[in-house]
């Protein structure tokens, strides 16, 4: 039996370099291991010497009659300048998941096929949630959850990487910048109709000049004192207006 030509199609197989069968399904490894060892110049005890297994072992995976750890190909690809991968429908390359995404509380990946999301996003915990601390991430429990999730923001390549203010008190934060935000243009809205409406009846048209801090006691989350409820206003503003 010879060894197959480099660069030829391989008899039975699709065209060359496909790494499928003419039906497409995959190879068998012992046809892998083969064109290792022919683009690699090596015999099969040499080949098992370079990975450290018996030379029957590769001899059996070579006939078929064993198969071989992914691994182990993998070392033995390396040898003739080769490498495994991942290959869709189309030929195209899949990389694997990234080893950087976010983890658990104990450092742990999260199941593969189900999302990461943040913890303040639809926490799935029982009716205990209320009085435990929200993790900084979770994850779909189940598929239906991971479904809904999935239709209303579309299916993510790989979970996420952790990223500066994913904390869940710099989340809550900047919810509150947004909103306070949101509520100034509201606002600024409201006071340019209001000014248009004065002008067109010839009344004298109020304006404020409150500093931002006002609107941080107007729509923040914070407790107002008394004296801050009936005047919501810092001490140094000296605007003290009442048409925000």
């Amino acid at each position: 039996m010879t060894d197959d030509v480099p660069g030829e199609p391989v008899p039975g197989t699709g065209s060359p370099g496909t790494g499928v069968l003419a039906d497409g399904a995959p190879l068998p490894v012992g046809s892998l291991l083969r064109r290792i060892r022919r683009t690699a110049d090596l015999s099969q005890r040499e080949l098992a010497g370079a990975l450290g297994v018996a030379a029957s072992t590769v001899a059996q995976v070579e006939t078929g009659a064993r198969d071989l750890p992914a691994g182990v190909l993998a070392r033995a690809a390396t040898l003739a300048g080769l490498r495994l991968g991942l290959l869709d429908a189309s030929g195209r390359e899949v990389p694997g998941m990234t080893p950087d995404a976010v983890r658990d509380g104990r450092g742990r990946l999260f199941p593969a096929h189900l999302d990461v999301r943040h913890g303040d996003e639809g926490w799935w915990h029982g009716e205990e949630r209320y009085s435990r601390t929200p993790p900084w991430y979770t994850f779909d429990r189940g598929r239906r959850l991971r479904d809904r999730f999935r239709a209303a923001t579309g299916t993510p390549a790989d979970h996420q990487l952790p990223r500066p203010g994913d904390s869940l008190d710099d989340r809550a934060r900047a919810r509150r910048r947004a909103a306070v935000a949101r509520q100034r243009e509201r606002e600024r809205e409201r006071r340019v109709l209001r000014g248009t409406e004065q002008r067109s009846l010839g009344l004298p048209v109020l304006t404020c000049s409150c500093p931002a801090a006002c609107d941080e006691l107007l729509f923040g989350d914070a407790a107002l004192s008394a004296e801050g409820r009936a005047v919501p206003h810092v001490v140094d503003c000296r605007c003290r207006c009442d048409i925000a």
